[in-house]
């Protein structure tokens, strides 16, 4: 069941790219979240990912496991990152896929695009495109995606039932599905869901 009925989806959404704007034009200063290449790593990134990647790649890293864990994209599949923000995960992925396959990010952050794109031109990767969108309604066709990646963003979704169906309806059969996020073993009450605080916070 969605939990739209206790949260302003509007107010929360404005909250999320207020916060992650801040994230994208000035990664360096202090959040509630650790950010950069040493974020990256503490959460399970290995250098073989991180590798040849400027510091500018990863300075706005802002995600909270490594969906690469299970493995890297293979060669000549296409991938959608959803709530790609600043980028890496997405350039890691173009990497991977090679000139054969294509990468689409999708973030609802202007900034956060903006800076993905620099991004992805500065280190030369000319397989990944970034489109403004949510994840509940992914700007990519019908059975697209060979595989589908997320890092931390699900959890921002109110509407988690129809971001899933988006995942479903992009991929391909027999297509995959690799998310990095945080999970609770226990019902999230009310009024903690109403509160947007904790939901950017």
């Amino acid at each position: 069941m969605a939990d739209t009925n206790v949260v302003d989806v509007d107010v929360l959404r404005g909250e999320i790219q207020s916060h992650y704007a801040e994230v994208a034009t000035d990664p360096e200063r202090d959040f509630h979240f650790h950010t950069g290449r040493g974020a990256a790593i503490q959460v399970g990134y290995d250098d073989t990912l991180l590798e040849g990647l400027p510091h500018e790649a990863v300075e706005a890293f802002a995600g909270v496991a490594n969906p690469f864990h299970f493995g890297p994209p293979c060669t000549g599949e296409n991938v959608v990152d959803i709530g790609s923000g600043a980028g890496m995960d997405s350039v890691i992925a173009g990497r991977s896929v090679g000139d054969a396959g294509e990468v689409v990010g999708v973030d609802m952050t202007p900034e956060m695009l903006d800076r993905a794109r620099t991004m992805a031109r500065e280190c030369g990767v000319t397989n990944v495109a970034f489109r403004q969108g949510l994840a509940e309604d992914l700007p990519v066709p019908d059975g697209w995606a060979d595989l589908v990646i997320s890092n931390g963003v699900l959890n921002l979704v109110p509407d988690k039932v129809a971001a899933y169906r988006e995942v479903f309806r992009v991929l391909r059969p027999g297509g995959r599905i690799q998310i990095a996020d945080i999970c609770v073993s226990k019902e999230v009450p009310d009024g903690a869901k109403s509160d947007i605080d904790l939901w950017t916070g």
